[in-house]
């Protein structure tokens, strides 16, 4: 099909605009209105085949039976990976721009699966998708995703604000999605059974694939967060939690000791790929001892996952992972390039 056809293929599955998208899409530019009394959250993410996801995997006929993935899957993680930068901020999601670059034999099937990915995340999280672009790519499907969210200036929680003697909180348990790409990788294997994969139980097998294929973003739990004032700096675990730390570190001026016993990971994963995996789109926050209590309160009201102590921001700029007594430097996370 053409690029009109596609788009109005796309409009077809987008539901209404809300009153304060003032033009959406088919325009050249969506125009919406502000929300009063915040400001505006941007960020901006892109997914990459071959690099971010693939759609041949040897087990991907098996996978699709078990979870009904595929291009459905790719759509709503797409979003899903820009809202969890959204959570982090503190802020609520507002708006989406989607922008396809699609290879020449890229199925319409395929493309309506995608579409619909990317609006039942969007819908569920009540995030309207006001606009976007199709392209041709000569070397696979990309998906480039703008965000847009809205905070009250005095919530918005950044990387630089933590301090020395902050505690470190990190949700959920961490891996899983790291755990979930090794075992497809195992799949190209031959005679692969989802027991082979190293560490792997073969009751966790949906569980880790659910992790790696459909993300979710910790979007109540950044906002009550945010909301109660309870965290002094926020990122969340796109590229992995020592990543994670170590740019909150960075960002802030100051150290980390973080306890390597401490640190919650999945019953699938290693510890390797819990600190370095990615992919787990937990939040890392840095809380102030003072406002311990008001952050747990904010975590069991958003119930989304538990929080864990793993640590402290120290003096200096040394980030070390520490185990019975010994600290050695903490590992590098996920890098793209």
């Amino acid at each position: 099909m053409n690029e009109r056809a596609l788009i109005a293929r796309l409009r077809a599955r987008v539901p209404a605009a809300p009153d304060w998208v003032l033009t959406g899409p088919g325009d050249d530019a969506a125009v919406i209105a502000p929300a009063r009394g915040c400001v505006e959250v941007v960020t901006t993410d892109a997914l990459v085949e071959g690099v971010h996801f693939r759609r041949d995997w040897p087990w991907r006929a098996q996978v699709q039976r078990a979870l009904r993935t595929g291009a459905f899957d790719i759509g709503r993680k797409a979003v899903a990976v820009n809202l969890s930068d959204i959570a982090a901020m503190g802020a609520t999601p507002r708006a989406l721009v989607l922008s396809l670059a699609l290879p020449p034999d890229f199925p319409v099937e395929e493309f309506d699966a995608l579409i619909d990915g990317v609006v039942s995340l969007a819908t569920e999280t009540k995030t309207a998708l006001v606009g976007g672009n199709l392209s041709r790519s000569p070397s696979g499907l990309q998906i480039h995703i703008t965000a847009i969210g809205v905070v009250r200036p005095r919530r918005v929680m950044r990387r630089s604000g933590a301090r020395p003697g902050d505690r470190l909180f990190v949700t959920g348990r961490l891996g899983a999605a790291a755990a979930g790409l090794a075992m497809l990788v195992a799949s190209e294997q031959p005679g692969f059974s989802p027991a082979d994969a190293v560490g792997l139980k073969p009751d966790g097998s949906k569980d880790i694939l659910n992790a790696h294929l459909r993300p979710s973003a910790r979007l109540r739990t950044g906002l009550i967060v945010a909301n109660n004032r309870a965290a002094s700096a926020c990122m969340d675990l796109s590229d992995g939690l020592a990543d994670a730390v170590h740019q909150i570190c960075e960002a802030s001026g100051c150290g980390a000791d973080v306890d390597a016993k401490a640190i919650p990971v999945h019953d699938a994963a290693t510890r390797a790929q819990a600190l370095s995996g990615g992919e787990d789109y937990e939040l890392l926050f840095a809380v102030p001892k003072r406002r311990i209590r008001r952050f747990l309160a904010a975590i069991r009201q958003a119930g989304e996952a538990p929080a864990t102590d793993i640590g402290v921001c120290t003096k200096g700029t040394d980030v070390v992972l520490t185990e019975d007594g010994v600290a050695t430097p903490m590992p590098d996370g996920f890098a793209h390039l």
